[in-house]
């Protein structure tokens, strides 16, 4: 599977498609506070097991920091 993520060309041997859950966890994106984003629409967090990623997406997963 080829997909962008973040920007940048990504390719997932042995995958057509994939859950947001499944891409967080082969990415190790562990960060507390993320907002993942597939062609332009936002996927809530509940969502993250149900939602499947595809050739050819754009995906970005975005780390929220907070301070002060």
């Amino acid at each position: 599977m080829n997909i962008t993520l973040n920007n940048r060309p990504e390719t997932i041997s042995g995958k057509e498609r994939m859950s947001v859950s499944e891409l967080l966890k082969h990415k190790n994106f562990t960060f507390k506070f993320l907002v993942v984003r597939i062609n332009g629409n936002t996927i809530r967090t509940d969502e993250y097991d149900s939602t499947m990623i595809h050739d050819g997406d754009d995906v970005k997963v975005i780390h929220l920091i907070s301070g002060g």
